[in-house]
């Protein structure tokens, strides 16, 4: 146990601590998304440590919650009124996960309460493979019309927005899809990455650590529970994205 630790630890200074600072906006595409760019040297194999925004479980293993919404962490979301499911028909979730960093940490959700169990027993079996994970929380209000960086790498759940390209409102507004990690796992249509500098990462024959692969564990553990994955769709391609839906 105790060379686990100590390994742990080389490797979280091996990385070189957290990420820099907010990189400046990106010039806008007609449809409002940045435009791609080459990928910054730093994010070509990227591997930040965690910052801990939850206690990590005290013993190292697997801890998971499920509780309504907090009316606090209701108001630092994206639901408002007008979004398609009403806050009583969502469910809070803290689960543990591995960081880039070899250590252990907690990550917060918002699901739709019919899959919250589900979604616990995929985070779980993440966790026993030890699949690196950067950072999960709950996207804040703000961040759907910043302008954009390009370096996003949040993993997570319930976001009140539509599909991207479209009116219609994604399956994440529904709390019925995560995504995970999405810049080592870009979605992609042409000219188009998001996010927008993760254009390294579409080459997928250079195999790096957080990068989801068919028949791999997270693909399995999703699939498990009755959810496909975006990384099969032909156009666009979303690597990070799975869903209950299918969209």
């Amino acid at each position: 146990m105790v060379r686990t630790v100590i390994a742990a630890v080389a490797a979280a200074l091996a990385l070189g601590g957290t990420p820099p600072a907010e990189r400046p906006p990106l010039p806008l595409r007609p449809d409002g998304y940045g435009v791609a760019q080459p990928t910054p040297p730093d994010l070509v194999d990227r591997r930040f440590a965690t910052r801990d925004l939850l206690p990590p479980p005290p013993d190292g293993r697997f801890a998971a919650t499920v509780a309504p919404v907090p009316d606090d962490v209701l108001a630092r979301s994206t639901w408002k009124p007008g979004c398609p499911v009403p806050p009583q028909e969502l469910r809070y979730l803290t689960v543990s996960f591995r960081g880039f960093d070899g250590l252990p940490h907690t990550g917060e959700l918002i699901v739709a309460a019919s899959v919250a169990d589900d979604v616990v027993s995929v985070f779980r079996d993440l966790y026993a493979a030890d699949f690196p994970i950067e950072e999960m929380r709950v996207v804040e209000p703000a961040e759907l019309t910043a302008p954009p960086t390009g370096d996003d790498n949040n993993t997570t759940a319930f976001v009140c927005r539509p599909i991207v390209g479209s009116t219609r409102w994604s399956a994440h507004a529904l709390g019925l899809a995560v995504d995970v990690n999405p810049f080592q796992n870009p979605y992609s249509e042409a000219d188009l990455v998001l996010p927008e500098l993760a254009s390294a990462y579409l080459d997928r024959s250079h195999r790096r650590p957080g990068m989801i692969f068919d028949g791999d564990p997270v693909v399995a553990a999703f699939e498990r529970i009755g959810w496909t994955w975006g990384g099969r769709w032909r156009s666009p391609v979303d690597r990070h994205h799975f869903s209950r839906t299918g969209t």
